[in-house]
């Protein structure tokens, strides 16, 4: 039986060359077992063990969740990498299958779908850190060594390079032309934050107590919702983002 196992930021692969079956995410062929393994100094190593089917269904609930939060959420990079490395062998065993086999079109258009949710994925956190990258380096800059990066090791060298490069068009262009007293841009400023405000749908995988809702008025008071497992909801983001990061509940 083949295995992935993840090991700080990388998947390997132990599967041998010659006896890696044909595998599509969900079909009866898969027999790989993902080992996701999240190191902490203090308590040990946490292991995860996904099959590559739920580990696609955990890429695509990060896809949704990214596409709908209106701000840009943990990084999810071990799932990516275990994303890629599981293509690759994918396209392995399709080059090794019969040609002419029905089944190597039907492998091929399900690896097209994966990729184009990796590829949306990624375009909606690269659209995300370009439109409010000034407060999501601040946010980084600011974050408790505990809580979990928004950004991952590449995201954030593009971020900053992207904030650079930005400061030094405006000052290329317009504040090089302007009195010394104007010279200057607080991008912090300039740039609209994310609009923790608005409003999202979401259905409940896990059911919720207590939750605390803001009133829509100044007239009104905070009051206490429960949210039951398979329920949707309609709600204002900021109420539920916790919720959202810790897998509780699910942007739709």
């Amino acid at each position: 039986m083949g295995e992935l196992t993840f090991s700080g930021r990388r998947c390997v692969s132990e599967r041998s060359a010659g006896t890696a079956p044909l595998e599509v995410p969900g079909s009866e062929t898969m027999t790989d077992v993902l080992d996701l393994q999240g190191q902490d100094s203090d308590e040990g190593s946490e292991e995860v063990v996904l099959t590559p089917a739920e580990l696609i269904e955990r890429l695509e609930q990060a896809w949704m969740n990214e596409k709908f939060a209106p701000e840009l959420l943990e990084s999810k990079s071990e799932i990516v990498e275990c994303v890629m490395e599981q293509l690759e062998h994918m396209e392995e065993n399709l080059r090794r299958a019969k040609k002419g086999d029905l089944k190597v079109s039907i492998h091929r258009m399900e690896m097209e779908r994966i990729r184009y949710v990796l590829s949306s994925y990624l375009r909606c956190r690269l659209m995300k850190i370009e439109k409010f990258f000034p407060h999501i380096l601040e946010k980084e800059k600011t974050r408790p060594e505990e809580e979990p990066s928004s950004l991952s090791p590449e995201e954030f060298v593009f971020a900053k390079e992207y904030m650079d490069h930005t400061e030094t068009h405006f000052k290329n262009v317009a504040l090089k032309h302007m009195p010394p007293n104007l010279q200057k841009v607080d991008l912090l400023k300039a740039v609209p934050r994310p609009d923790l405000d608005s409003y999202v749908f979401l259905r409940v995988k896990e059911r919720q107590e207590n939750i605390l809702v803001e009133p829509e008025a100044d007239e009104q008071r905070d009051y206490v919702i429960d949210l039951e497992e398979g329920s949707q909801h309609l709600i204002r983001y900021k109420t539920i983002a916790p919720l959202v990061a810790s897998g509780a509940v699910q942007l739709i």
